[in-house]
C-alpha cells in the first residue's frame, strides 16, 4: 500500500492531512478492542529506543499527533495532566508524531510542550495502527491489549479516557 500525504493550510484544522490511497480503504483494518497492540520500535527525542514491550505491565496511552494540529495540542495538555496524576500508579503515555519535518520539528515542540516520551511514528507505525486522522489515541492495558481507540479531542473524550485509565490501573 502506498500512502501519499498532502499538507493543507493550517487553517483547515481537522482536515489538515489528506491521504490518497492506491488500494481500497479496507486495507487499513482498524486495530480492534481486545486485540494485541501492533508491535513497534521508535526512537524518542532523547535518543532512547522504545518498543511496545517496554510497556508490558503498565497501562499505556499512545497519542498519534502532529505539531501543527490544534486539536492535538489540546489532547497533549490533557495527557500531560493524566501523566502527572497517574504515572506513579502505573500509567505511561507515549506521543507518536506524524510530522514530516523529522526531529528538527518534533524535538523543540516536545521539549516545550510534552512531559512524557515522544518520537516520530514513521509510515510503518502509522499503517500498523491504521491512523486516518489526528489526534488518534489508543489505551492499552497491562497485557498489551487495545482497550479503546479515541479520535479527536474534547471534554467528553478527556473524561472517558480518565475514567478508563482509573479502571485499568485498579485491575
Amino acid at each position: 500500500m502506498k500512502i501519499i500525504r498532502i499538507k493543507l493550510s493550517r487553517l483547515f484544522l481537522a482536515a489538515a492531512t489528506v491521504a490518497v490511497l492506491s488500494e481500497p480503504l479496507a486495507c487499513l483494518a482498524l486495530v480492534g478492542k481486545g486485540e494485541p497492540a501492533p508491535p513497534f520500535r521508535v526512537t524518542s527525542t532523547s535518543g532512547q529506543q522504545i518498543t511496545l514491550a517496554n510497556y508490558k505491565g503498565y497501562v499505556l496511552i499512545i497519542d498519534f499527533f502532529a505539531t501543527w494540529c490544534p486539536p492535538c495540542r489540546e489532547a497533549i495538555q490533557h495527557l500531560n495532566d493524566l501523566y502527572r496524576k497517574y504515572n506513579k500508579q502505573g500509567l505511561e503515555v507515549l506521543g507518536l508524531s506524524a510530522d514530516e519535518g523529522g526531529d528538527k520539528v518534533l524535538k523543540p515542540f516536545a521539549e516545550k510542550r510534552i512531559r512524557y516520551p515522544a518520537a516520530l511514528a514513521g509510515e510503518s507505525v502509522l499503517d500498523d495502527f491504521a491512523i486516518r486522522s489526528l489526534p488518534t489515541l489508543f489505551v492499552i492495558n497491562k497485557k498489551g491489549l487495545v482497550v479503546e481507540r479515541f479520535q479527536g479531542s474534547n471534554d467528553q473524550i478527556d473524561r472517558s479516557m480518565e475514567l478508563l485509565v482509573k479502571k485499568l490501573l485498579a485491575e
